[in-house]
């Protein structure tokens, strides 16, 4: 008899009782070594779950019968951490052979990632199987822009089940991590009275007018490594990075949100857990017979 899987936190209490600090402990690991990969790990989730739902597509990689979202334009030379999430996979295939799902490693790993740079904890439920199929046209499509309008994004958001609020909230992942200058290259030069003019001769340093499309550029200067809500004060001074940061300024409905966060540290985190929470998930199907196990033809890491 087959029904909807219910994800659980102690999913896998019996059948890989040490999987979660497996993870955390691989993660931590690997954001010992380089700070960033906080922020790319909390990314590289977030790409997942936008596309097809929390299902691991992300890390398929192309085969004939596959076109990889890895090499869809918001994630190609962009998303990274793609071998951390092998290195964790690895440790807990050693422990619990066939039993959790990357999806669920990728998933724990964001949270874990917050956590390792001060940011917030919440409750992650597990359960989730892998995707043996990818979209690269629904990455195309379904991820946000950083050049999007506050109407494109609220929209894209909506469409995830994720209200306004819930979108400031998770913007606020921005306050950890780096942008390449392309993308952020037409707000610092573009003289508008949404930018602070000090600012923009800052970014301007490390990001021509032409050429150093990759050179990279923290998304908050002053506590770039830190998970805390800067990223909210410096949209209120104007400072916002990208274009789809500081366009949240741009009315009531996500300015009061950008004020409350930029005053109130702990309800930021608060509520960038609940969002996370919320990012949706693929109903996926079991066998009530037993538990959700690893597809035949999912992606493994190589040995």
């Amino acid at each position: 008899m087959v029904c909807e899987a219910q994800l659980s936190a102690t999913f896998y209490s019996r059948t890989c009782p040490k999987a979660v600090s497996i993870i955390r402990n691989s993660i931590s690991r690997a954001i010992s070594r380089e700070r960033r990969m906080a922020a790319s790990l909390i990314r590289l989730h977030f790409h997942d779950c936008f596309v097809q739902g929390c299902d691991a597509s992300i890390l398929l990689d192309e085969t004939p019968t596959i076109q990889s979202e890895k090499t869809a334009i918001p994630n190609l030379n962009s998303a990274r951490g793609y071998e951390v999430i092998e290195a964790a996979k690895r440790e807990v295939e050693r422990a619990c052979p066939g039993v959790v799902s990357c999806a669920d490693i990728l998933t724990l790993a964001a949270r874990d990632a917050s956590v390792a740079v001060s940011g917030p904890s919440w409750n992650v439920r597990l359960g989730r199987r892998d995707s043996t199929t990818a979209s690269r046209t629904q990455a195309n499509t379904d991820l946000p822009s950083p050049f999007a309008t506050l109407d494109t994004l609220v929209s894209a958001f909506a469409n995830k089940g994720l209200n306004a609020k819930d979108m400031v909230a998770l913007s606020g992942a921005h306050t950890i991590g780096q942008s390449q200058c392309f993308l952020f290259r037409g707000r610092i030069y573009s003289n508008a009275t949404d930018i602070d003019a000090g600012f923009a001769r800052t970014r301007k340093r490390g990001c021509p007018q032409t050429g150093g499309d990759t050179n990279l550029a923290a998304l908050d200067l002053v506590t770039p490594n830190s998970f805390d809500n800067n990223y909210f004060r410096n949209l209120v001074q104007r400072k916002g990075l990208l274009q789809s940061d500081q366009i949240l300024m741009s009315a009531p409905t996500t300015s009061r949100t950008v004020l409350d966060y930029s005053r109130n540290p702990r309800l930021f985190a608060s509520d960038f857990g609940s969002a996370m929470i919320k990012i949706p998930y693929r109903p996926l199907l079991w066998l009530q017979t037993g538990p959700p196990l690893v597809d035949s033809g999912l992606w493994v890491p190589p040995d």
